[in-house]
C-alpha cells in the first residue's frame, strides 16, 4: 500500500468549477515520491515471523509514476499510470495492523522495477444540471460536464481511488502516512499485494448526493501478488455520499458496506485443526466476509478541517487483501498554514484506535500468523496510534514532508512497543 497509498482520487466530482471552458484531448502528469522513514530501539521481550524488529531500524522507498490520459468518443476517457517502484518498509511492511507507511507495499525491492498499476476506461454520461468545468490534472482530461451525471469506471485500478476517499485524510505522498487513517481500517478491499484490482464502478452523482457501486476481483489467495480474473472470487462495494454545507462550510458524509466471497480461512476452523499451532491457509473455504464504513469530512474554517473514520468487518476469517483490522476508529485535524504565512503549507494531526474480533485474539495468542502481524504470542491491546505531520510547500511543484508516529501495543501486543517512528518525505510533480 500505498498500498492504499499510491491512491489517486477517480471520483470526478472531487474540485469542480462552475464554468464552461475551452477542454484538451491529452492529459500528462507526472511524480515522484521519496520516502525513507526511521525508529530507534524498543521494548520487545518476544518476536515472531512477522514482528516488526525492536532494534534500530531505517527503510526507504521511492516511486516514480507517469498520469497519461486522452478523450476518446463522447463522454469516454482511457488512462494509464505506468510506474516505477523500489525500496522497502520498515520491517519489510510486516509487525503492525494499522502500517507506517503508505508509500510501502507488501512486495519490496532492492532494484527498480516497473509496473502498471492503473489502466482504464472512464465513461461519463451527462444528465441535466449545471455545467461544470473539470481542469487538467492526474488521471483528469480537462473538460466539460454536467452536474448530475452517471459515470462507469473499467479496468485496473484502485478500490479506494472512487471508494472511501476523503479530502483530509487518502493520500500517502501529501497527507497523513498511516494505513489505518488513509482508508478505513476494517475496509478489507479487494487488491493485489500493491494494492490494485480490476473491476468496474458505477457513479450516479445528482444534487447533493453521490451512489456508488463496484464489482472486483479477489487476489487469488489472501495477500497474493495475482488477481483472480475469472470473478469466482469477488467483492462488492456500495457507497452511499450526501454533501452538505454548514455556515458556508463544505462537508461529506459517506457510508460504505462490502461483501467478500472468497476462499479464506476461518480463525476458528485453523483453532480446532491445530490449537498450538493454528494455519488459516490450511483451512481455507468458499465463504463471505461483510462489512461497513462511515466516513466524514468537514470544513471548519477556510483553514482548518476535521475527518473522522469508524469501520467494521465480521472478523471471523482471516484478512484477505489488506490488514488485520476488525474495528476501526479514526479522527483528527487538518490545517492549511494561512495564520503562519504558509498557505499552501499543510499541518496534521490525527488518532487511530485498531480492534481484532475475539476469533482474531484467539488465533494469535494461539502463535497464529497474519498477512501482517503475528508475535508467536498475544498479550492483547487495542492498537493505538498518533500521527502527527508537517508538509512544506516548496515551489508549486516540490514538497518535504516531516512525519512522526507513536504506536502504542503494535499488532495488538501489549508487551511490546511503544515505537516511535520518524519519517521524511519528498515529493515532486508535474
Amino acid at each position: 500500500m500505498s498500498w492504499a497509498q499510491n491512491t489517486n482520487t477517480l471520483s470526478i466530482l472531487d474540485a469542480p468549477i462552475k464554468d464552461e471552458r475551452t477542454t484538451s484531448p491529452w492529459s500528462l502528469h507526472g511524480q515522484a515520491t521519496y520516502v525513507m522513514q526511521w525508529h530507534p530501539d524498543f521494548n520487545a521481550p518476544y518476536s515472531g515471523a512477522n514482528s516488526m524488529t525492536p532494534k534500530s531500524n531505517s527503510a526507504q522507498t521511492s516511486d516514480i509514476t507517469l498520469y497519461i490520459g486522452r478523450k476518446l468518443w463522447n463522454g469516454a476517457e482511457i488512462y494509464i499510470n505506468p510506474e516505477i517502484d523500489q525500496g522497502f518498509g520498515l520491517s519489510n511492511t510486516l509487525g503492525m495492523a494499522g502500517y507506517s507507511s503508505g508509500e510501502a507495499y507488501k512486495v519490496g525491492a532492492q532494484d527498480p522495477y516497473f509496473r502498471l498499476p492503473r489502466a482504464f476506461l472512464r465513461q461519463t454520461y451527462n444528465l441535466h444540471g449545471d455545467n461544470l468545468y473539470l481542469e487538467d490534472q492526474a488521471n483528469q482530461v480537462a473538460t466539460n460536464i454536467s452536474s448530475n451525471n452517471v459515470v462507469i469506471t473499467l479496468g485496473k485500478f484502485s478500490v479506494v481511488d472512487i471508494f472511501d476517499t476523503n479530502k483530509y485524510a487518502h493520500d500517502p505522498r501529501l497527507d497523513f502516512m498511516n494505513w489505518s487513517v488513509l482508508d478505513a481500517g476494517a475496509f478489507d478491499y479487494a487488491a493485489d499485494a500493491w494494492g490494485f484490482t480490476n473491476g468496474a464502478a458505477v457513479e450516479w452523482n445528482n444534487g447533493w448526493w453521490t451512489l456508488r457501486s463496484g464489482f472486483f476481483a479477489l487476489s487469488t489467495t489472501p495477500n497474493s501478488t495475482n488477481l483472480d480474473l475469472s470473478f469466482k472470487q469477488y467483492q462488492l462495494v456500495e457507497e452511499f455520499e450526501e454533501r452538505h454545507n454548514i455556515n458556508g462550510h463544505e462537508g461529506k458524509f459517506k457510508v460504505l458496506g462490502f461483501l467478500s466471497r472468497g476462499s479464506m480461512g476461518t480463525y476458528n476452523d485453523a483453532l480446532l485443526q491445530n490449537p498450538n499451532s493454528p494455519d488459516t491457509s490450511l483451512v481455507r473455504n468458499f465463504s463471505n466476509k461483510v462489512g461497513f464504513a462511515l466516513n466524514l469530512e468537514q470544513e471548519i474554517t477556510s483553514s482548518l478541517g476535521a475527518f473522522a473514520r469508524f469501520s467494521w468487518n465480521d472478523g471471523k476469517a482471516e484478512a484477505f487483501d489488506f490488514t488485520e483490522i476488525n474495528q476501526s476508529l479514526s479522527f483528527g485535524l487538518s490545517m492549511k498554514g494561512n495564520q503562519w504565512k504558509r498557505p499552501q503549507d499543510t499541518l496534521g494531526i490525527m488518532q487511530t484506535i485498531n480492534s481484532l474480533s475475539d476469533d482474531a485474539k484467539s488465533y494469535f495468542r494461539a502463535g497464529g500468523m497474519g498477512i501482517l502481524i503475528g508475535d508467536g504470542g498475544l498479550n492483547y491491546g487495542n492498537e493505538r496510534i498518533t500521527e502527527l505531520y508537517y508538509n512544506m510547500s516548496l515551489s508549486k511543484n516540490f514538497a518535504v514532508g516531516i512525519d512522526y508516529q507513536y504506536v502504542s501495543n503494535p499488532a495488538y501486543n501489549q508487551d511490546r512497543g511503544p515505537i516511535n517512528i520518524f519519517g521524511l518525505r519528498l515529493r515532486a510533480s508535474f
